[in-house]
């Protein structure tokens, strides 16, 4: 079995793959001041309690970005559960052509995106939208060319900066509306978050199309935790809320 983590700013993300099959997924929410042995001991008892006997974790990997929590994640899984991880970064095999100035620059997240969309879509020009705490959108030729993206504030970011940094709006739930003119204050803070987040992914996907691609189209890939809230507005091609940890998983394989 192998054991990919995913760790975001907002929540770390496990998966466990026994041979293809994802068969069980976890969510904790990040802290920087979580101890190896907090780490260790939550991770022995999500597998247990359901039902996975941790000594058959084979291999792990962390897809991190949030370097100051890598060493107590580190240390934790070598302790509790007696596997050296491997880190997903510039200089492992990756499948990628990384045509960046500076590839140590590049997330660790968006590296693990790329991996396992181009396993999934061989043969296909990639767009990946990836919504988490920042949004990012990264194209990856057919060719397999990584040659940079956009980042953006997540949804949940911009929530919080209006209700932060205004007198009168208040922090909202996120959720999918119907209409682009509010009729309320919350309606008109969801409609601008949902419509502003959709306009600028097509906007910058349109732009990719030409800009990178020379016009050609390319599948368009949603991920991330709020993938999902534009299942039915036709902004992805494909929504895989767990690619993220498919490409941990795809860069296992690369590095046996």
């Amino acid at each position: 079995m192998i054991l990919a983590l995913d760790v975001g700013n907002s929540n770390i993300t496990g998966g466990v793959f026994e041979g293809e099959t994802l068969v069980l997924q976890f969510r904790k929410t990040t802290s920087q001041n979580l101890t190896s042995d907090e780490i260790g001991i939550f991770l022995l008892t999500v597998l247990r309690e359901n039902g996975i006997d941790p000594s058959k974790i084979e291999r792990i990997g962390i897809c991190s970005v949030v370097p100051p929590i890598n060493y107590s994640l580190s240390s934790g899984i070598l302790k509790y559960l007696k596997v050296e991880p491997l880190f997903i970064q510039a200089g492992i095999k990756t499948g990628l052509k990384l045509k960046f100035p500076n590839p140590k620059e590049i997330g660790a997240d968006l590296i693990a995106d790329s991996i396992g969309a181009a396993a999934l879509f061989p043969d296909k020009d990639l767009i990946i939208v990836d919504l988490g705490t920042a949004t990012t959108i990264t194209p990856v030729s057919r060719n397999r060319e990584f040659t940079g993206g956009t980042i953006f504030p997540g949804l949940k970011m911009s929530v919080q900066a209006l209700a932060s940094g205004t007198s009168r709006l208040p922090h909202v739930e996120i959720a999918k509306t119907t209409r682009a003119c509010g009729n309320s204050t919350i309606s008109a803070i969801q409609a601008g978050i949902f419509y502003g987040t959709a306009g600028a992914v097509k906007e910058i996907c349109s732009t990719y199309m030409t800009e990178v691609f020379n016009g050609s189209e390319a599948l368009i890939i949603g991920t991330g935790g709020l993938s999902r809230i534009f299942e039915d507005y036709s902004l992805f091609d494909k929504i895989i809320p767990e690619l993220t940890l498919i490409g941990v998983k795809k860069a296992l394989e690369l590095n046996p």
